[in-house]
This record gives C-alpha cells, structure tokens and sequence, in this order.
C-alpha cells in the first residue's frame, strides 16, 4: 500500500529571477518504508519536504499521502490532516522549553482533545522503548540534546502518524547519540511499522535507510537499496554522494 505519492511534482520560486527548486518529481514510499533523500546543498531535498509536509505549495503536481490530497485542503482540513497524519522530527528538536518532556511529547494528543488515561497508557510503552522514562518530568533544558532528539521522536511518533517526516535530525548531535537516534528511529519503524522519509546530508544516518533517493539540480538522479548490510549500504551512498558532486571531502570512505 502507497502511503506517499508524488507526481509531477515542479517548484518554481518566483522571484526577480525565476527558480525551478525541483523538476518533475516522481516518488512512491510503501507503507512501513524508511527512505533515505539525499543530494548537494540546493538540489531541492528540503524543497520536496516542505512540499510533502505542505509547509509549501507545489506549482504543480501532486502530493497524495495516504489516499489524501492535502494541497486541495482548505485550511481548517490542512490543519487536521497535518495533525493527525504527519508526524515531524527537526535538526532543531522544536520542543518547547515551558514544558515537560512529558507534556512536549503529550502535545499532538493534547490538541485532540484525547482522555488523560488514554494518553497516559499511550506514552508508557514509546517513552519505555526510547529510554527516557526517567526523564519525563524534566524540562527541556535539563536533557541533553541526544534525550532531546528521543523526545522529539515520541511526539512525531505518539499519534500513530501515516508518514514521518524527519529532516536532518542527526545534525545537532555527536556521533554516538546520532548513531543511537538512528537506531532507535530504524527500531520504531519496524515496531511500530511507521512510514518514515529521512531528508539528510549524513551517509551515517541515510545508511539505516531501506532505500536512498538523490536529487541534483532539481531532479530525480539515481536511487540505491540497503539490501540488509549497512555497511556495504553505506559504502555505496558515499561512492553515489561523490559522483553527485558537491561532497567529495565532506565523509571519509570508511566502513561504519
């Protein structure tokens, strides 16, 4: 089953100098799928996030995400749809510092309007299977940005969403906790078979990927299989990066 497909998809800025940001984009993401989007800085991968997460507006083409057309949405449906079909993971974790881990997490469930012993038996399991029960009562400023990012991943995860849309959520961590946030990412995908799209620079963490799309200049370029070893997976993203250009002394050609 489809759970995202775009068709089509092209966006033109208008501004003094008309830019096509991407180029008849085509992508399909199956239900339980964990994809990869990678490419050189401005080659559109944050343009068609935004545009999948309907934070913008296609110039045309379609964006379908579980048989649903958000962009013909008014925007009292746009509001429901991203709130009960998306969840979001950010470089930034977003999580608001007057509340709790708890109460962040809590958060899509709050909007809802959903019953206090609901949410409570909701929580328990994904804060148990993210580690961060202990911290549940602490504020964001007394976790570290590792327990940040597992926070941020409870919220985008506790509503069950459709599609997970995560956008570089390795880049404010040191490698170990972004190896960890990688494995838990990889672990709740299979558990909790949630569709999940990666838009990353890091070969690391697009290597816990089942499938790895790169888009240069706009455009669909190529696309790469994990094929159940990592590290021969990440082997080829780097070799896939360095003919794409723009990233030849960004990653070391090592085995992670």
């Amino acid at each position: 089953m489809d759970i995202l497909k775009v068709t089509n998809l092209c966006k033109i800025y208008n501004e003094k100098m008309p830019f096509e940001a991407l180029s008849d984009i085509n992508l399909t993401i199956e239900k339980g799928e964990f994809i990869g989007i990678m490419g050189p800085s401005g080659s559109g991968k944050t343009t068609l996030l935004n545009l999948v997460s309907t934070i913008d507006e296609p110039t045309s083409g379609e964006v379908c995400v579980d048989g649903n057309h958000p962009h013909r949405m008014n925007a009292d449906e746009l509001a429901l749809f991203r709130r009960r079909k998306l969840g979001f993971i950010f470089q930034s974790f977003n999580l608001l510092p007057t509340l709790t881990v708890k109460e962040n997490i809590l958060l899509p469930l709050t909007l809802e309007g959903v019953a206090l012993d609901q949410m409570k038996i909701l929580l328990e399991p994904i804060a148990e299977q993210l580690g961060i029960t202990p911290i549940l009562d602490k504020r964001t400023y007394e976790i570290s940005g590792g327990q940040a990012q597992r926070t941020a991943i409870a919220r985008a995860l506790i509503h069950s969403p459709k599609l997970v849309l995560a956008d570089e959520p390795t880049g404010n961590l040191d490698s170990k906790s972004a190896r960890d946030v990688m494995e838990l990412l990889t672990a709740m995908n299979k558990r909790q078979e949630a569709t999940m799209m990666l838009v990353t620079h890091d070969a690391m963490a697009a290597s816990y990927c089942d499938r790895v799309v790169f888009i240069k200049d706009g455009r669909f370029h190529n696309e790469i299989t994990q094929g159940g070893n990592r590290e021969v997976f990440y082997q080829k993203i780097i070799n896939a990066l360095s003919l794409l250009g723009g990233y030849r002394h960004d990653f070391p050609t090592v085995r992670v």
